[in-house]
């Protein structure tokens, strides 16, 4: 893919099928997997040197790390619409004995699945393990990690963040999903973050900033300019600032929906202006 019109109808698609898996089953994270719905949909189909065959090793490609595991519906809808598995699957989310379980694992031998998370902050250290070994492998390419903005008030982050840049971590581009919602309220009310972007600086990290994110032009800049920062010493942060149940009015700006589904007046809503562009499994 390559032009934004394409990006975007996908993008389109995969909300369509966060939809319709979490109303399935009655159960699932809507809010986050809407809200970062451009972003992996740019980073699969645009940003990421991939390979098109799946294996665990990774080796000679760029490799991605989920951390926030509660919004596998995105991650799992964008993986389908990639090529990792049947796009029919997605109609098995949460259920007994599926290969989509609420949280990903590993277990399931589902490709495109690299680790086990949903257990918040874990995934930034997994992630610096991946870019040590890439370079223990004389390995060029990079590892991307996706983290909630809540999810920062777990310590190990910062021990990770910490390890990143103390050792050089430079092929390293983690992305914080800057909604201002978790599970129990706005992040600021809950516990207020302070500024982000002066506490990864402090670390040792470059930042970049990327203000529209949801919008497939601006994330493909932003992380183009957070590529040409990797090689020069330090890890690189992404501020990626998102509104949580984005193109779904009644989901956005709100932690309500969180962890929530859609009933069937609100499912046909959510359809209504999400049009289908490339064919509900």
């Amino acid at each position: 893919m390559s032009n934004t019109q394409q990006l975007e109808d996908l993008t389109t698609q995969v909300r369509r099928d966060i939809l319709r898996m979490v109303h399935k089953v009655n159960s699932g994270h809507p809010g986050g997997s809407l809200g970062c719905a451009e972003f992996l949909v740019a980073l699969y189909n645009e940003i990421m040197d991939r390979k098109d065959t799946f294996d665990m090793d990774g080796i000679g490609e760029d490799l991605f790390f989920l951390s926030n595991g509660h919004i596998s519906p995105v991650f799992y809808s964008v993986l389908a619409r990639a090529g990792y598995f049947p796009v029919e699957e997605l109609s098995t989310f949460r259920l007994i004995n599926s290969r989509l379980q609420g949280h990903p694992t590993t277990h399931e031998g589902l490709p495109g699945i690299r680790v086990a998370s949903g257990s918040l902050g874990q995934g930034m250290s997994v992630a610096i393990g991946a870019a040590q070994a890439k370079k223990l492998n004389n390995d060029s390419h990079l590892i991307y990690s996706l983290h909630g903005d809540g999810e920062l008030q777990e310590g190990q982050n910062w021990e990770a963040i910490m390890y990143a840049a103390g050792n050089n971590v430079d092929n390293l581009i983690s992305t914080i999903d800057l909604n201002g919602q978790q599970i129990d309220g706005p992040t600021d009310v809950v516990l207020p973050l302070g500024n982000v972007k002066d506490k990864f600086e402090a670390f040792g990290w470059t930042v970049v900033e990327i203000n529209q994110g949801n919008n497939i032009d601006e994330i493909l800049k932003g992380m183009a300019v957070a590529k040409s920062k990797t090689g020069q010493g330090k890890p690189v942060c992404v501020l990626l600032k998102t509104v949580m149940g984005n193109g779904v009015d009644f989901m956005m700006h709100t932690h309500a929906w969180h962890g929530k589904a859609p009933n069937d007046d609100q499912l046909a809503i959510g359809m209504e202006q999400n049009a289908e562009t490339l064919g509900d499994y």
